[in-house]
């Protein structure tokens, strides 16, 4: 990833959060935001990891800011975890993802959530999320599920099969409840996306 690349990312995860994606937002974000600061440690020491140049000595440094503040407010995110761009942590405390999980853009991670990895049976393996993706609180998505995009995963719902493109699930386990997708729940989408 270059560093224009994840200057990009950062970016579009602030736009999701602020509506805008300036030096100043950024800086009361970083003060004033938990779950975007989450996020830009989360990006900075994946970047960090991948480089071949000196700056990778701040890896070490930086991934203990970022633990920290994972443990401070209760959001564990692995660096390795593909994440698209426009990640939104919408309310922190109890956020658990695993490493293994791939998550789509303009996705928005309520508290409580946990995507979670099934070591045995059917559905073995990690989640995949797909894009604009509203998970709400308490919501668990369990194993090798894919979640469509522009879907809207309902508080506590726990998702254990697929779910298509643009629905509605709730309940445990998580049923489809309509079709009318996650318009309203994901908004400030419209940010370019990050170049490769």
């Amino acid at each position: 990833m270059s560093f224009r690349r994840f200057v990009a990312l950062v970016k579009s995860d602030l736009y999701r959060h602020a509506g805008q994606a300036d030096l100043r937002t950024f800086l009361l974000y970083m003060l004033q935001s938990p779950g975007f600061k989450c996020a830009f440690w989360l990006r900075f020491v994946a970047w960090l990891r991948i480089q071949q140049s000196a700056v990778r000595l701040l890896h070490p440094a930086a991934g203990f800011v970022k633990q920290h503040l994972g443990n401070k407010y209760g959001i564990s995110i692995p660096a390795s975890t593909v994440i698209g761009p426009g990640l939104c942590i919408d309310h922190f405390g109890g956020i658990f993802v695993n490493g293994s999980c791939v998550i789509g853009k303009d996705c928005t991670v309520s508290q409580n959530v946990t995507l979670g990895r099934a070591n045995r049976g059917r559905r073995r393996g990690a989640p995949v999320i797909g894009d604009r993706v509203y998970i709400g609180p308490g919501a668990k998505v369990v194993g090798a599920v894919r979640v469509g995009s522009d879907v809207a995963i309902g508080a506590n719902a726990v998702v254990t099969e697929d779910v298509p493109d643009s629905a509605v699930v709730g309940g445990v386990p998580a049923k489809v409840l309509s079709y009318d997708g996650s318009a309203g729940y994901v908004n400030r989408t419209d940010y370019p996306t990050p170049l490769d």
